[in-house]
Formats: C-alpha cells, structure tokens, sequence
C-alpha cells in the first residue's frame, strides 16, 4: 500500500511543476561554473535583478574567468562595475578572486564563506548551484515564502528545521523554485495568492512583514560615494576637483573620502591632496 505524500512533498511537487513553465530567463541561470554563480550573486546583493541583467554579461566579457578577474587592475573592475551601485562589493569580489586563483576553490559552504565578501547565502547558492551540494540559500525571498508558508515569522533555528524539512533531492532546483516564487507571486507587497501554485499548503501572506522602504537615495552618502567612484575610476582627481565634480561641502567630503579610503576603495596621497582608486 503506498503512503500518501506528506504535505512538503505535495507542495514541493506543485512548486516545481510551477517552476518549470514559469521560471525566469536570467543570464546566470542554468550555469554550474562557479565563477558565474560568484559573480551573479555578489552582483545580486541589495540590486534588482534588472539592473545586474544589464551588466553582467558585459562584466563577464570583460573577465571571463577567475584569474582574469583576479590579474585585473582594481581600476579596470570598478570601470566595468559603475552602473551596480554598492562598489564595496567589487572590491571584495576581486579579493575574493585573487584568493581562488593562488589557493583554489573551496568546494562547500563553509570554505566558500571565507572568501572576501561572501556570507551565508552568497555560499550556500554557490554550493548549491555550482557544486551541486544539498543544501537550502536562504535569502530575504525564501524567509518570507517559508514563513507564510508555515504561519508564523521564522528565524534561526526555527527557519533552518523548516527549511531542512523541505528540502527535495535537488537543492538546486528548489532554491531557485522559491526564488522566483517569492519575486513573482509572493511579493513583500500585493501578493499574487490567487494564481499561486501552492495557495491550498499556505497559510497566507499576513505573516510577513514587508520590509522597511530604502533610504532616500537623491542627497545620500552612497549617492556621493558613487559620484566620486565614477570619477576616479577615469582620473585620479584632488580634493577640489572633487569637491567642485560633488558639490560636496569640506566636511562631508571628508567623511566620504574616509568612508571610501576605510573600505579600500581609494587611497588619499596626503603630500598633495590627490585621490585614486587602490591598487
């Protein structure tokens, strides 16, 4: 007599069933080289999918692979970068291929975490995707899908039961099923329950709080951070150059500067007050 399937094992099999006639058409997707994964993931943190869409085959024609990334000067990446916003992330992309081309890959989540740049979920997807390893990348989109799921908000080891729970033979897959599900359908806002393909093994969206709105950008420090990245990355400039390209007062200018200097984005030359991008 066969058992009937459990509740995870129904939903799962719609979520898929879902997810192969709908899933989306990216660039990264399908791939198993891990440099791929990497770049597409580093790119993708706190950025719309549209906007690294737009730059990341460029970004990959430019650096085909690892050690191309990691024999670039930090000049040339923050070229092919400006556009992506939060430039901190190319520094530490370019840390980390500098790494994997005099040590190796890491092959599991734990070794890929210590790269520059890479935490948890950064890991677990490039383990999952590239490596093929079981294990769940849980991002901002699989919380809130999990949660609501599940009728209450899940955190720590809470969420890590669940997810293990759920989890099908293919991990990869999976992931990315409930990926495209939490951007599609199960929004932070106005989620699309109606045509979802597994409403009838919900609890409902109420559970999920949306997330806080971004600060304003127009006027902010990254704003201003940005401003000056795109202009070093052409020139070296000095610090009145700068302050006239920004319309910067002296001492916001400085705490920029500083900011940019302390994440190794740029180098201050004190002798005659000239900015660059770091070596």
């Amino acid at each position: 007599m066969n058992e009937r399937p459990s509740i995870e094992e129904e939903r799962n099999a719609a979520l898929l069933s879902w997810y192969a006639d709908h899933r989306r058409l990216l660039p990264w997707r399908g791939s198993t080289d891990p440099y791929v994964v990497l770049v597409s993931e580093m790119m993708l943190q706190q950025t719309q999918v549209s906007r690294v869409a737009a730059h990341f085959e460029q970004f990959l024609a430019r650096f085909p692979t690892v050690e191309d990334l990691a024999a670039a000067a930090f000049t040339e990446v923050l070229t092919a970068w400006v556009g992506l916003g939060y430039n901190t992330r190319a520094k530490r992309l370019h840390d980390a291929a500098r790494r994997i081309a005099d040590e190796g890959w890491p092959t599991d989540a734990a070794g890929l975490e210590e790269l520059p740049g890479v935490g948890p979920y950064t890991a677990a997807a490039v383990a999952s995707f590239a490596f093929g390893h079981q294990v769940a990348a849980v991002d901002t989109n699989q919380r809130r899908v999990l949660s609501r799921w599940h009728g209450e908000v899940l955190t720590g080891s809470g969420l890590e039961s669940v997810v293990q729970d759920h989890l099908p033979a293919d991990a990869a897959t999976w992931n990315q099923a409930v990926m495209d599900l939490g951007a599609l359908l199960c929004r932070p806002h106005r989620p699309d329950c109606a045509v979802c393909p597994v409403s009838d093994w919900c609890a409902g969206p109420e559970i999920a709080t949306p997330p806080r709105p971004q600060a304003r950008f127009e006027g902010s420090v990254r704003q201003a951070r940005g401003m000056m990245i795109r202009m070093l990355v052409r020139h070296p400039a000095t610090l009145d150059e700068l302050a006239d390209e920004t319309g910067l007062d002296p001492d916001d200018l400085e705490d920029v500067l500083l900011g940019l200097e302390a994440d190794g984005l740029i180098v201050i030359d004190d002798e005659d007050d000239t900015v660059r991008i770091a070596d």
